[in-house]
């Protein structure tokens, strides 16, 4: 999906990669010019971790304590720290199951494709399995992990720092990875946030994509499943948190399934990786993605059938418009004679390529984002209108999408030039027909 990596958005917003050279030693070397300050960087690191916590303690009834007052253990405990290593763990070693297919993505500086395992949807699918298991047999109990919230946010904190450190201050050294050099400053701070490595590696597992796919979405997909076998524990299984978790699984299991889809997405090919990059897949794609469920769970909300109808026309507009505007996109890409774009019109732009300006394209100018708005507001509903919170990851969903439009917009205006303009003409809306 578009959004998968929504928390290193102020990382893409704010560095430019401009060249890859060979240096006299014959490493790559990728020039960054960062327009933040490393003070600020680090800052915005403690307050994405305090700020998850203050929310999710936000979701919890009013009529409990706050929570963050009552005691240090509601934050911290080594039991949250051993279960997050021990997912950590998994995930390594059903990175090498000998199932799925190997992936070229991006040119290594070494002049070779690097080559990328993509089994995560087996991965998930068991992991899935076992966790259903160890609850079924009674070894865990789902609402025991749920009453551990906070301290897994700071546990994943704690890990990814320790992460961070380890990628900074031992690098890992491949052919294939590009050393990273910031133009405009060698502050070992700036460095250590934003990273100083494209793709460094351990063994056949690549970092970047590790913790991408299986440990954001894929910790995103266990944390959903283990707030439904808590609200069985319960016994307070509602349509509208069955609802949000079956949206959630289908937004997940698409991007698994197609899961090469990130190899191409720039912040996975021009962005090296660092605390902020691994710090958000640790704590704000599992925690912060799965809010609207955990609010749920804390504040259920009971819906009528009929209420649900339209709920899930929503997604399922949302979901179609996401999917089809993205074959349509993906497959004029790969064969623009193909006999199925015989009809579409096309502008043809100096770079020799064509420009869609019917179909799905001729709608809006990105209609795969506005599937992705429509699904998010969609997943949002059944937690009613109580409270702002659930609705805080669409909103941000919608402004992180909104600024990515305006950056792909400046860099086809760069590349297409006078056509780009006329297709800005022909199709004025970005996100939202005849409104924006």
């Amino acid at each position: 999906m578009t959004s998968p990596n929504q928390e290193h958005q102020l990382h893409r917003n704010g560095s430019d990669t401009r060249k890859l050279k060979d240096e006299d030693d014959g490493k790559g070397v990728v020039q960054v010019h960062s327009k933040w300050n490393p003070m600020f960087l680090s800052l915005v690191c403690v307050l994405l971790g305090v700020s998850l916590i203050m929310l999710l303690d936000g979701c919890r009834s009013s009529s409990d304590s706050w929570v963050l007052l009552s005691s240090v253990g509601s934050i911290w405990d080594w039991t949250s720290v051993s279960m997050v290593l021990l997912f950590i763990v998994l995930q390594a070693a059903l990175y090498h199951l000998p199932v799925g297919q190997v992936s070229e993505g991006k040119m290594g500086c070494n002049g070779k494709h690097l080559k990328y395992k993509l089994n995560g949807l087996y991965a998930f699918l068991l992991s899935a399995a076992l966790f259903s298991a160890l609850w079924f047999c009674g070894v865990l109990r789902a609402g025991a992990v749920t009453d551990r919230i906070l301290s897994l946010v700071s546990a994943g904190m704690a890990v990814s720092l320790l992460l961070s450190l380890v990628l900074y201050l031992c690098p890992i050294h491949t052919h294939a990875s590009a050393q990273v050099h910031y133009d405009n400053t060698a502050d070992p701070l700036l460095r250590f946030v934003l990273g100083q490595k494209m793709d460094p590696r351990l063994g056949i597992i690549d970092v970047k994509h590790f913790v991408m796919v299986r440990i954001g979405f894929i910790g995103w997909a266990m944390m959903d499943l283990n707030y439904l076998l808590t609200a069985i524990e319960m016994n307070s299984l509602s349509l509208s948190l069955v609802l949000v978790i079956v949206f959630h699984l289908i937004y997940i299991l698409d991007f698994l399934i197609d899961e090469g889809s990130v190899l191409t997405t720039k912040e996975f090919t021009d962005e090296p990786i660092g605390f902020i990059m691994i710090l958000g897949e640790f704590i704000w794609i599992p925690f912060f993605s799965s809010l609207p469920v955990y609010f749920l769970l804390q504040r259920p909300n009971h819906i009528h059938f009929l209420s649900a109808v339209p709920i899930c026309l929503l997604f399922g507009t949302g979901f179609l418009i996401y999917y089809l505007s993205n074959e349509q996109k993906n497959g004029f890409r790969r064969n623009p004679n193909d006999p199925a774009y015989a009809c579409l019109q096309t502008i043809r732009s100096p770079t020799g390529r064509r420009l869609l300006v019917s179909g799905w394209f001729g709608w809006v100018r990105h209609p795969n984002y506005l599937g992705d708005i429509l699904m998010m507001f969609a997943w949002c509903l059944p937690c009613g209108f109580t409270s702002v919170l659930p609705y805080l990851p669409p909103l941000q969903c919608f402004n992180l999408l909104r600024q990515r439009a305006s950056e792909i917009e400046d860099s086809c205006l760069k590349k297409h030039g006078d056509a780009w303009r006329e297709y800005c003409r022909r199709v004025p809306y970005k996100l939202v027909p005849h409104v924006y």
